[in-house]
């Protein structure tokens, strides 16, 4: 439950596609918002992209409140169903809240510079030409694939393996499992190897064999660096986010849903 959040605190923040618009000015018609930088929590309107990249702004700025997410989008995933101002502070108060740990990535470059970012659904590392990539995998400090020869591999948070990971045919986790899932994307070598689930608390460690001849990009969620010779990761306790979801309508049904779609 909501208990803790003060409904005279709530911020609002929207897409610029038309129909989140329309849904901001009906809102605001209704209700006082104050800026993000006052809030309690945030109400999001827009789809998954634009969840993700509020996510993002308040992580950035050190400034992470619960977020509301009403769909204005296509997919949804991490939205509630939008029907305009009647009851919604009604269900705000009866939402249930989902903690979530986004992937924290170090990523170094061929030239030694160090980047660092998070990520809430997944972190990707691709081929940048047509040459296969080839990396080794280390968990733990151990390394459990000298040589996987791919397109890519990508390590999946459970709120973000039905995104990317599960187009890759990587595994559906629900979203208390504290587990990670590891998926290669197009893999030549193991030709059989299909990945793996790990616990959350796994450092992984990818290592770009032959960096010059086949380059490497990192991508946390949507930010990327490219010509990566080693990416480092593991989960970033202290930036947990806070969803919200209305009864019935919750991330872990979702996650269970998508499992029995056809």
């Amino acid at each position: 439950m909501t208990g803790d959040i003060d409904v005279k605190r709530l911020a609002l923040v929207a897409s610029r596609t038309d129909r989140a618009q329309e849904a901001a000015a009906e809102l605001r018609s209704a209700f006082n918002f104050v800026p993000l930088s006052r809030a309690r929590a945030v109400i999001v309107l827009g789809g998954d992209g634009f969840m993700l990249h509020t996510l993002h702004r308040m992580l950035d700025k050190d400034r992470v409140v619960p977020a509301y997410g009403l769909n204005c989008g296509t997919v949804g995933f991490l939205m509630n169903k939008y029907r305009g101002p009647a009851r919604l502070i009604d269900r705000l108060a009866k939402a249930r809240r989902f903690d979530i740990a986004p992937l924290r990535m170090r990523a170094i470059g061929n030239d030694g510079s160090e980047h660092i970012a998070c990520a809430i659904n997944e972190v990707s590392l691709l081929r940048e030409t047509r040459q296969t990539a080839k990396i080794e995998v280390t968990l733990d400090g151990k390394t459990r694939l000298k040589e996987l020869v791919c397109d890519g591999v990508l390590v999946a948070t459970p709120a973000g393996s039905t995104a990317y990971n599960l187009s890759a045919n990587g595994p559906i986790l629900p979203l208390d499992s504290q587990l990670l899932a590891l998926t290669p994307i197009s893999p030549f070598r193991p030709r059989r190897w299909s990945g793996a689930v790990l616990a959350e608390r796994s450092r992984i460690t990818f290592r770009v064999n032959e960096p010059a001849k086949r380059p490497v990009s990192a991508v946390a969620d949507q930010k990327e660096f490219r010509d990566v010779a080693e990416v480092h990761l593991e989960i970033a306790r202290e930036n947990q986010l806070t969803l919200l979801f209305d009864p019935g309508h919750a991330l872990d049904e979702r996650i269970v849903a998508e499992q029995f779609a056809v």
